[in-house]
């Protein structure tokens, strides 16, 4: 089934504006690159139904470490020109015949949900739909450094990102007019004689050029984000498997990984105590109640559930309030069975599911020193604290 709207992310330029040692895409903003912002605004966005990224080859490192944990189409090498990177990345997805495409430039970090909304919508009636802001400032054309005439201010506008275009005929504009350095995509439907349409843009949709952007950019990041914690907790009895369960069966789950051996963990689901303990963390965070509130012990459709299905629950009710989790710490507490040669493991998959780099989960293990039931061995417990950035207000 193809995709009908794929978002292709421009991340190509040589940052030449800009002193940081590190490319632009790849300076970090609240903790994180720049370019995993920009991604997962796209990604989140419920009518997007893929990602694309184009990159510099010289880049192809820093990409990789910014990705870690996202699941995104392969990136595409882009050009000389930041035409050429479009139109390569164009060509790169022309085989999943989408039927629209958003283009942003990968320096806008922080377009709102309802902004990407109005571009798509808007691609209902026009081949092409661009957001722009009104420009309110006196405008001047200077000479030689001095005032040469004052430029009237109707119907002029600063244009933005995302772009959004229907698929095939932004593709035969960029074909038929490869040669030509523009500055935007709009510029090709306007050779072409295609109608684009304007949306109303945001004066928050700031784009990142200049060191002074990127600071003006992380105050706004800090002002309008908090930063919350929360615990979870969790216990299951061990029980022994029946003599006649195969070898093979025979295992205890935690962290969504199956470890071999002779007792399982006894509850309504599949009773993994690890994620019980993280899902409690993450709707702590923002006020939801517990696990039991959700997925109550007592309704039989949860019997024998894979945990995983509530800590998905958990993560896109954070998802759904703007949130973002920051970082995720577990500690499993049992006598047996021995954690350490599955806790790479467990920290990927958990990385894995919730789409993190594995050095933002971090996954502990120890004992109660032989003192009380988990001292005997007749349980395992768990603890997990989570740290999420969400929106003010």
């Amino acid at each position: 089934m193809a995709e009908k709207t794929i978002a292709l992310i421009v991340a190509a330029g040589k940052s030449e504006r800009m002193a940081s040692d590190l490319p632009k895409p790849y300076i970090t903003l609240a903790g994180e690159p720049l370019i995993r912002h920009t991604i997962r605004l796209f990604q989140q966005h419920p009518q997007v139904d893929g990602v694309r990224v184009v990159i510099r080859r010289e880049h192809h490192g820093y990409y990789r470490k910014a990705i870690e944990g996202m699941t995104l189409f392969p990136c595409v090498i882009g050009g000389q020109t930041r035409q050429e990177s479009v139109r390569r990345g164009l060509e790169s997805i022309a085989h999943r015949k989408p039927e629209r495409v958003l283009v942003h430039d990968a320096a806008r970090p922080i377009a709102s949900p309802a902004l990407i909304s109005r571009v798509i919508e808007a691609l209902d009636n026009q081949p092409a739909a661009i957001p722009a802001l009104a420009v309110t400032d006196t405008v001047k054309r200077a000479r030689n450094g001095l005032v040469g005439e004052t430029v009237s201010r109707e119907q002029l506008y600063m244009v933005q990102t995302p772009q959004g275009f229907h698929f095939d005929t932004l593709l035969e504009g960029h074909r038929r007019y490869s040669n030509e350095n523009l500055t935007d995509d709009a510029a090709l439907l306007e050779k072409l004689g295609r109608p684009v349409a304007i949306v109303k843009g945001e004066a928050g949709n700031l784009k990142i050029t200049t060191e002074e952007d990127v600071q003006r950019m992380r105050t706004l990041l800090s002002l309008d984000s908090e930063t919350r914690t929360a615990m979870g907790y969790d216990v299951h009895p061990l029980k022994a498997h029946d003599a006649d369960t195969p070898m093979a069966q025979q295992h205890i789950k935690l962290c969504g990984v199956k470890i071999p051996f002779s007792y399982y963990l006894d509850g309504h689901s599949d009773a993994d105590v690890a994620l019980h303990a993280l899902v409690d963390a993450l709707l702590g965070t923002i006020g939801a109640g517990d696990i039991g509130m959700h997925f109550p012990p007592d309704d039989r459709k949860w019997q024998g559930a894979d945990s995983e299905r509530f800590l998905l629950y958990a993560y896109e009710m954070l998802t759904a309030r703007g949130g973002e989790l920051v970082h995720l710490d577990i500690t499993l507490i049992c006598e047996r069975p021995k954690i350490s040669a599955y806790r790479e493991q467990m920290v990927a998959h958990i990385a894995q599911v919730l789409k993190l780099p594995q050095d933002r989960v971090s996954i502990k293990a120890t004992t109660s020193e032989k003192l009380g039931f988990i001292g005997r061995g007749e349980g395992v417990a768990a603890q997990a604290v989570a740290t999420v950035r969400l929106p003010r207000g």
